[in-house]
């Protein structure tokens, strides 16, 4: 049971022990969004005693980067001087804590001089502000999930094909694994309303992806307000498979809309997407076993003549420099 569980069942303290301690902030190379898509703040956390509404301090940049990897953030708001975050992605949750100045970020639990655990009031004052919204997230997976790479930068080199760029910004993008991770793999630009994306990946599902013979590394994207929603709840769930595949099979609630979810993930995807000019959904790219990289736009004709076209292994192949 996770502390979001927990909070919201009253569970007893004695549940949890925690510790606190003290990291150095990263360095982040990503760039920053200047906070557009920041999902909404949970504001301020009154206290035991009421006081003044609380300001929510600027986002520490290692959290900025959970963000755009999907993630999902919200303030805990400010006691004994520390501002309190709990992050959540794929399942985990993890609690983080700084001083006003930034100067480093802790992760852990907070407890007061006397051992009562603060983080615990924190949790719970959020589930009665904001309601269930963590919640679908906070659910350990079966088993670990995995996704892409999120906001790192691809290696230097001093010279890319058009097809190697495009390549590179498809594998560091964010993507979830749909398969075995030792089948051959294709990535695909995925709308989740997209009737396209349902039929390509339904005739997928059970001959190919869940007989082991190929992963589709699925880019979520969103081009209305509702589907990036739907998209940034993929990234963020702990079973995103399980969840993708329900809602293709008419599962209508399997994949909610909420308004209050963080979207910077979905937004980066898009933002890759729009950057090559691929306008329609589904979008398939690949490494073909000659070392070329390919571009299948909307649904495969033949998957498999794709299939065919793949390397036998995922590490069986090198660069040849083809072009889209």
């Amino acid at each position: 049971m996770t502390l979001i569980q927990c909070a919201r069942k009253a569970a007893p303290l004695a549940l949890f022990l925690g510790l606190l301690w003290l990291i150095p902030l990263w360095n982040v190379a990503a760039a920053q969004t200047g906070g557009k898509d920041r999902i909404p703040a949970a504001d301020s956390f009154a206290p035991t005693q009421q006081a003044p509404a609380q300001k929510e301090p600027p986002l520490p940049a290692s959290l900025q980067t959970l963000v755009q990897q999907g993630g999902q953030v919200r303030y805990l708001g400010r006691e004994l001087g520390m501002d309190g975050w709990v992050a959540i992605r794929n399942g985990k949750e993890e609690y983080f804590y700084a001083p006003p100045d930034g100067s480093a970020l802790m992760m852990g639990l907070l407890f007061d001089k006397n051992g009562k655990m603060i983080t615990v009031r924190q949790v719970k004052e959020l589930q009665e502000k904001s309601g269930k919204s963590l919640e679908p997230f906070a659910t350990p997976p079966a088993k670990t999930a995995v996704t892409g790479n999120g906001p790192m930068a691809p290696p230097l080199s001093k010279f890319k094909t058009p097809a190697e760029q495009l390549y590179d910004d498809v594998t560091y993008s964010n993507w979830i694994p749909l398969g075995s991770p030792d089948a051959p793999f294709i990535y695909a630009f995925i709308d989740p309303q997209c009737p396209h994306c349902h039929d390509m990946l339904l005739e997928m599902q059970k001959k190919y992806i869940e007989g082991n013979q190929l992963q589709v590394r699925i880019i979520p994207v969103g081009f209305h307000d509702d589907t990036v929603e739907q998209a940034a709840f993929l990234l963020a769930a702990p079973d995103p498979q399980t969840v993708l595949f329900k809602h293709l099979n008419g599962d209508k609630t399997a994949l909610p809309v909420m308004p209050d979810i963080n979207t910077q993930g979905v937004q980066r995807n898009l933002a890759i997407m729009q950057s090559w000019k691929f306008d329609v959904t589904p979008i398939v790219i690949y490494r073909a076993a000659n070392g070329n990289v390919k571009i299948v736009r909307g649904r495969p004709r033949d998957v498999a003549a794709l299939l065919a076209d793949l390397p036998k292994s995922p590490a069986a192949v090198t660069p040849a420099g083809g072009t889209p």
